[in-house]
């Protein structure tokens, strides 16, 4: 089959519009099956002010290719195609052209836009109810264009002449405000017209000035909503029209009472009436309010680096029925992270109550794992007819909702009038897997649900709750697997920026365990940890692998020296300080429901064997990056530091602990002698059989053990755990009805109570890191280089499971391995995309072939 070129991108963007980058890096992304094709060259033509210029290269490079042409200005458009050559040097056909445009580069390009509040005293220690912004203008001409780049103190939405920009929601996202402030770029040239045209914006308190976790945190960034925005009309003549937010704005309240992160929104319908029209250029806005210039903020505007916050699904109700206490509940059939969409007709003064919950206890909404997050939203009807609603400033994590006074007289309640909204960053999807084993294949979509429910502008660790924080030690586990499900480059490129100021805020070198931080500037005042802290190593690493991006590396690499170099207290040895906190195994099976850090791993060998571990990667990354010196010095510390664990918590090759995790650790990250390899893998191998093939593990020990057997050839043993049903395993919780992965390993009890622990989540995926071991080992996929220019395909059939197929759509396309074992025969199916080559390694005769692009077929037999 012909190759050709299926998408053009630029640096890690889905969308190319208002990015930061004036030189940005191309990707082009390959399709076709032809055998052994690679890449000897290429050119790249870019139209820009209307002239068009080919850049030819003799490169075999097709990923994050250098920007050809000169730097791009701010706010520039150019439009860029590629075409490929082969070893015979004949083409492929030139890519369809794509667009890419700067964003405002400069402080300079906001021109007089300032920010913007109302002039009204704000709420105090209370909710802050939402402000509506507003202005008119006229546009007399031929319009070329529209650009609309805003940002809010808080979250906002905003329409143009009453049509809605774009799709985002919770936009701007949450970030360390005070050193990055993301703005958003939207192409409003369909929404003006001439004449009289108006702009609207509505700001909820979001992250920036609502509460945050557990301890009523408010106005962690500021105490005022605000708006700054800047919409340029371009027209065809080449002047241009800038409305800035300035003194001429005006503003007032509305409809949407409060709207809040975890409690919910409560919204007026009745008051819809006097701001009809509000975001057009006529209307009537005398009795609003002036507005007041707050101060710049604090962090420095900069476009967004990950993609945006939107809606990707609605769910109808799977069943509508009434609970023992005769309230009406929805069963939507799936835990997820989003809100409730509306559409009802009813009498005016219709209260409706929509109360959000994961799971059912004795038939009723179970609300206890919410602790205080209230988790509802009511909508008050107007009574003028059918309307459409849902929430604006806030998501819940639910599969269950309960309805209260529902005016099913006018409306029947059905798929048709409430359906549940998903919404989650939206990054796109790359990585699949399915096997012969139904329950498995739940589990595995339970990963990818709880994966997208915990996406949402940061990786949090639940969205249910009052907290949904960007715990490190979660991502750190997860990464490896969310890379695979999704292409989450630039969502972890912008969290890692976050990530390097949060370590900087106070002045001392601290990793807090979740990032943002708050209350800002304080991270060191909850001490730091070990695999918590270690994202700030085991990230880059894991990204650097999984998308080659040797540029996104080097930024990342100056948080994770700080973090080996100064970031971790410790003893005069260098192992970890005993006094410092440590989180440990967190949520090890056999912890009190009330203590979840008291592991049966002790927390210091769990920190000091991560510590070997992450010295030896950053020795890894410096050699990436060609700092051959801080590679030698790494290599070295490692070395001295294997002999200082070994002397603290080894005995003759045994491990002070005889746990799942300590051995585990052991092996996997080379700390036992090779004398000992033999001895702790049959060790481990005992404990595992002697608890019944149950799991063992909490945060620490979850991800490594999988990997850890499969290296001493136990495979088959973890195959027994992977697959076990009782408690604590993973599919424990398919059985159990989940569509999530859980926090605990009981967060549902096996009578089905809720886990009485007061931290009970069902949507966390930190233990849903295995998937990267399904994808490895029974998928058989992996990068055998950074960025997967070349593929390592090696499945490992066991637990009765008779065929599998993973699919991976890589930077240069899609890469595939699919198998089937008959009786004593396996037959393996590989798709290798163009201008890469896999190495393919069969299970039993372990016969090894490297091969270039293509599809082939290979058997194998016991």
């Amino acid at each position: 089959m012909a190759v050709s070129i299926s998408q053009l991108s630029f640096e890690h963007h889905r969308e190319a519009l208002g990015i930061a980058e004036s030189e940005p890096r191309i990707s082009w992304r390959f399709e076709g099956l032809a055998a052994n094709w690679t890449q000897t060259g290429y050119d790249v033509e870019v139209t820009r002010n209307g002239t068009q210029h080919v850049f030819s290269s003799n490169s075999s490079d097709s990923i994050l290719v250098p920007w050809p042409d000169v730097p791009l200005n701010s706010a520039e458009k150019a439009t860029v195609r590629a075409r490929a050559y082969g070893q015979d040097q004949s083409s492929t056909p030139w890519s369809d052209w794509v667009s890419v445009e700067t964003g405002l580069l400069n402080n300079a390009d906001w021109r007089n836009a300032v920010p913007i509040a109302a002039d009204r005293d704000t709420e105090v220690n209370t909710t802050k109810r939402p402000i509506y912004f507003r202005k008119s203008f006229d546009v007399d001409g031929e319009v070329e264009s529209a650009r609309l780049y805003i940002t809010s103190l808080g979250v906002y939405e905003a329409e143009v002449n009453g049509l809605p920009v774009g799709d985002h929601v919770m936009a701007p996202g949450w970030q360390s405000y005070n050193s990055r402030h993301v703005y958003n770029t939207y192409d409003i040239t369909d929404s003006v017209k001439n004449g009289a045209n108006g702009i609207g914006v509505v700001v909820g308190e979001g992250w920036y000035a609502g509460r945050l976790f557990v301890n009523e945190m408010r106005n962690n960034y500021g105490d005022t909503l605000g708006v700054i925005s800047l919409l340029v009309v371009t027209f065809k003549d080449g002047t241009k029209l800038e409305i800035p937010t300035d003194s001429s704005w005006q503003a007032t309240t509305g409809p949407i009472i409060t709207s809040e992160i975890y409690d919910g929104e409560y919204y007026d319908s009745r008051l819809e009436a006097r701001l009809a029209g509000w975001s057009s250029g006529a209307y009537n806005a005398t009795d609003w309010l002036k507005v007041k210039q707050l101060p710049a903020p604090k962090g420095k505007l900069t476009p967004p680096d990950g993609p945006p916050v939107r809606p990707t699904d609605q769910l109808k109700p799977r069943r509508i029925f009434k609970s023992p206490s005769n309230k009406t509940i929805i069963d939507f059939g799936q835990n997820l992270a989003g809100r409730l969409r509306l559409n009802v007709a009813g009498p005016r003064g219709t209260n409706i109550t929509l109360h959000h919950a994961e799971v059912l206890e004795d038939g009723e909404l179970a609300l206890r794992p919410l602790r205080t997050a209230k988790a509802v939203d009511t909508l008050i009807l107007h009574g003028n007819g059918a309307q459409t609603w849902e929430p604006h400033f806030t998501t819940h994590g639910f599969r269950y909702a309960q309805v209260d006074g529902w005016p099913e007289s006018t409306t029947p309640l059905n798929g048709d009038s409430i359906r549940a909204v998903v919404v989650h960053s939206d990054m796109e999807r790359t990585g699949w897997f399915e096997c012969s084993h139904d329950l498995l294949n739940k589990f595995h979509d339970n990963v990818v649900w709880s994966m997208k429910g915990n996406f949402i502008s940061l990786p949090t660790d639940c969205p249910q709750r009052d907290e949904r924080l960007g715990w490190t030690g979660d991502a750190h586990m997860f990464g490896p697997t969310a890379n695979y499900l999704y292409n989450a480059a630039g969502f972890w490129r912008e969290w890692h920026r976050d990530v390097w100021s949060e370590m900087q805020q106070d002045g001392t070198i601290a990793v807090p365990p979740f990032v943002p931080f708050v209350p800002p500037g304080k991270a060191s005042s909850q001490g730091t940890a070990a695999v918590w802290g270690d994202v700030t190593v085991g990230g880059p690493f894991n990204h650097f692998q999984a998308f080659g991006d040797l540029d996104m590396l080097r930024e990342q690499y100056a948080q994770a020296q700080a973090w080996i170099d100064s970031g971790i207290p410790r003893e005069e040895i260098g192992l970890w300080d005993r006094t410092a906190f440590q989180f440990g195994d967190w949520l090890d099976p056999k912890a009190p429901a009330d203590r979840p850090g008291d592991a049966t791993t002790n927390a210091y060998l769990v920190a000091d064997a991560y510590l070997v571990r992450m010295t030896e990667l950053l020795a890894n990354i410096s050699t990436a990056l060609g700092r051959n010196d801080d590679a030698e010095t790494y290599n070295s510390q490692r070395t001295s530091l294997t002999e200082q664990f070994r002397g603290a918590w080894m005995t003759n090759g045994t491990m002070a602990n005889r746990t799942q995790t300590a051995y585990a650790l052991g092996l996997q990250f080379g700390l036992f002698s090779d004398d000992e390899q033999s001895s702790a893998a049959s060790t481990l191998r005992e404990i595992i059989a002697d608890n019944d093939y149950l799991v063992g593990t909490g945060f620490a020990g979850t991800y490594p053990l999988g990997f850890a057997l499969a290296k001493v050839d136990a495979t088959e043993d973890f195959y027994s755990m992977l697959l076990q049903t009782k408690v604590p395993s993973w599919l424990y919780q398919v059985v159990q009805n989940g569509t999530t992965t859980w926090e605990r390993w009981d967060s549902l009890l096996q009578n089905g109570s809720v886990n009485p622990g007061e931290m009970t989540s069902f949507n966390h995926y930190a233990f849903g890191s295995v998937a990267d071991w399904i994808h490895q080992v029974i998928g058989g996929l992996a990068p055998a280089t950074p960025g997967w220019k070349k593929v390592r395909v090696a499945p490992v059939p066991g637990g009765g499971i008779t065929s599998a197929s993973a699919r991976y759509l890589s930077p240069y396309g899609e890469v595939s391995a699919k198998w089937k074992l008959d009786g004593d025969s396996f037959d393996l199916e590989v798709t290798v995309p163009p201008n890469t080559r896999a190495e393919v390694t069969l299970p039993y005769g372990k016969v090894v072939q490297e091969v270039g692009s293509g599809q082939y077929q290979f058997h194998d037999s016991k």
